[in-house]
């Protein structure tokens, strides 16, 4: 298994270097259907599909009220997620008002065993001309930080590596 990694050329206005630039974004995959995630789930456990479906709406739920009472809740096997705010700073005490927030937002921390496993995942990059044209493919190796070599020379299909420096 892979994640898969867009690098596109694009115009960067921003920063100390402006210019063209690859840069990288998440292949963004399509979303699984619910029923199918209790089906895998069922076919691990053992545990009726149906079964499964109503604990985690149950966990759902609760995990919904906590949250929304500013509890940090643990997600079993995952990570924590609580509820954040960006918003404006102020420097007079009758200027504090909800309406300074712009955001309402869920953070998730996920723990060490799920950082372990997406720091060891395979990244395949793709990387691609402004126009969305292939230039190169490759899978980097497995584990710690993936850098790399993701310029775009050569032209078509390269299947070669993308190698981690």
């Amino acid at each position: 298994m892979a994640i898969k990694v867009i690098a596109q050329l694009r115009e960067v206005k921003l920063g100390k270097n402006p210019g063209k630039k690859f840069v990288m974004r998440p292949d963004l995959y399509s979303p699984i259907q619910e029923k199918k995630v209790f089906a895998e789930a069922s076919t691990h456990s053992g545990i009726s599909a149906g079964v499964i479906k109503a604990a985690w709406d149950a966990a759902g739920e609760v995990i919904r009220t906590w949250a929304t009472e500013g509890h940090s809740i643990p997600i079993p096997g995952l990570g924590t997620m609580r509820f954040g705010v960006r918003s404006k700073a102020v420097e007079k005490l009758e200027d504090v008002k909800t309406s300074l927030i712009s955001v309402r937002r869920i953070i998730f921390t996920p723990n060490v065993d799920v950082k372990d496993e997406l720091k060891n995942t395979s990244i395949q990059i793709t990387c691609l001309d402004e126009e969305g044209n292939v230039l190169k493919r490759g899978n980097t190796n497995q584990g710690g930080n993936q850098g790399g070599n993701t310029g775009g020379g050569g032209g078509g299909n390269d299947d070669s590596p993308i190698d981690d420096d």
